[in-house]
């Protein structure tokens, strides 16, 4: 069964730039840009975007694209919603969101958890030709921990914290 991917849509937005200007037609543009990534990488994906502020009295969804676009209930913040769907879906899902909050809540229910900046440069990476693609992996290989003396082991070897991450974020 593959990952589910889930996106805190504004937060995504914010790391793209903020969230100024027309804020819905960027939405729609992240819409079909996260469209075009689940063609290619064949994972379901739920985007959330709040909709506390103006939102209806109950939490909405739709599917556009192929991907379901779901928006909070008004007086919730779509955090609550993300950390929902992490709860329903535990280690079967990937939360993608730089709020130190809903990643801790994620991660406590198994789910892998990367930052909107993260995600960007692997949606971006994905989209690219496959040449590009290796050279930037190998640059992410090249980012070693510094030989330190009193250390054993292979130096040029990850801790083992950042390669169980680096493995799971390889689905991505």
């Amino acid at each position: 069964m593959p990952i589910h991917l889930i996106i805190d849509g504004y937060n995504l937005l914010g790391a793209r730039g903020g969230l100024h200007g027309d804020v819905e037609t960027r939405r729609e543009a992240l819409i079909r840009e996260l469209a075009g990534y689940r063609q290619r990488k064949g994972l379901p994906v739920t985007v959330v975007f709040d909709g506390w502020r103006s939102g209806a009295s109950t939490q909405q969804a739709e599917w556009r694209e192929g991907i379901e676009v779901v928006y909070s209930r008004k007086g919730e913040q779509a955090d609550a919603v993300v950390k929902r769907l992490a709860e329903k879906y535990g280690s079967g899902c990937a939360v993608v969101s730089s709020d130190h909050e809903v990643g801790n809540a994620a991660r406590a229910h198994g789910s892998t958890v990367m930052t909107s900046g993260e995600f960007e440069t692997r949606m971006h990476m994905s989209g690219t030709r496959p040449a590009a693609r290796k050279q930037e992996a190998d640059d992410e290989d090249d980012v070693r921990r510094s030989r330190d003396p009193k250390k054993k082991g292979n130096p040029k070897k990850l801790p083992k914290n950042l390669r169980k991450k680096a493995n799971q974020l390889k689905k991505f």
